[in-house]
């Protein structure tokens, strides 16, 4: 993603059932913990992607995070219409 603040990277990875990224600041300031899995539901599959930012100075700068309630959805939203249209 152009313009990401901190580098991140691959801390679990169950295929196809779940994958984590782990980011953040130098000395944990913050840590980002974005988790993406995958489950059984009904005669599909259910996807739910969480984050749990933390750190020692959270507190601080907690106001100071951005909102990413609309940039998750289009995220599912565009997984939604790959994983569900033609295959490519």
């Amino acid at each position: 993603m152009p313009g990401r603040a901190f580098p991140v990277k691959v801390t679990t990875f169950d295929q196809p059932k779940q994958m984590a990224w782990t980011g953040g600041l130098p000395l944990g300031v913050p840590k980002n913990v974005r988790t993406h899995t995958i489950s059984p539901c009904g005669a599909g599959s259910r996807f739910e992607m969480t984050e749990v930012v933390s750190g020692p100075m959270l507190g601080m700068i907690a106001g100071s995070l951005p909102d990413l309630t609309e940039p998750f959805a289009a995220f599912c939203s565009g997984l939604k219409v790959r994983v569900e249209g033609p295959p490519s």
